[in-house]
């Protein structure tokens, strides 16, 4: 792994973090709780689907192994990149992952969220002079995948969602 591409990531990840408060900005609490239509998420379903997201992912890092050699998918990484955030196609989250009213507000989903996201750019800050793609672990969707990779499924998860919650907003307005 590159010193660009630990850089970028980390760059990235912290967008994400910025891109959500910024979404979140002048939404109320009552707008947050409000469906768009019935079966869609509201404001807060999706903030706290990222929030437990993030902590999915964080625990998946934190209990990776050591690889003998690094696991290489470029192509992987490429597709995390180029589709990840983009909401013309539609993913089920985990069953682990769905919103279940978990916390009593948005903002509390919010706090809870930039909390876990701060120890994940910690973690990369930390590692961005180590190959990160020698450290294994498992996602819910693609299999086995390396911790490099699992980062740049968490930079651009955030930016999946604050697209949706852009969305909402529009439709609820």
């Amino acid at each position: 792994m590159t010193e660009e591409e630990s850089r970028a990531t980390l760059a990235s990840l912290q967008q994400g973090a910025t891109a959500l408060r910024d979404v979140l900005n002048g939404v109320s609490e009552a707008m947050a709780q409000r469906a768009p239509a019935l079966g869609r998420w509201s404001i807060q379903q999706v903030v706290e689907h990222i929030a437990l997201t993030e902590d999915f992912l964080l625990a998946s890092i934190a209990s990776a192994s050591k690889a003998s050699a690094p696991i290489l998918n470029p192509g992987r990484e490429a597709r995390i990149m180029a589709r990840g955030a983009d909401r013309s196609r539609p993913l089920e989250a985990p069953e682990a992952l769905l919103p279940r009213g978990r916390f009593s507000s948005a903002g509390e989903a919010l706090r809870h969220f930039l909390d876990r996201r701060e120890k994940t750019l910690h973690y990369a800050a930390s590692h961005l002079d180590q190959d990160l793609r020698c450290l294994v672990t498992s996602h819910p969707i693609l299999g086995e995948v390396n911790v490099f990779e699992v980062l740049l499924l968490m930079a651009v998860h955030v930016q999946r969602h604050v697209g949706q919650i852009v969305e909402i907003r529009a439709e609820l307005s």
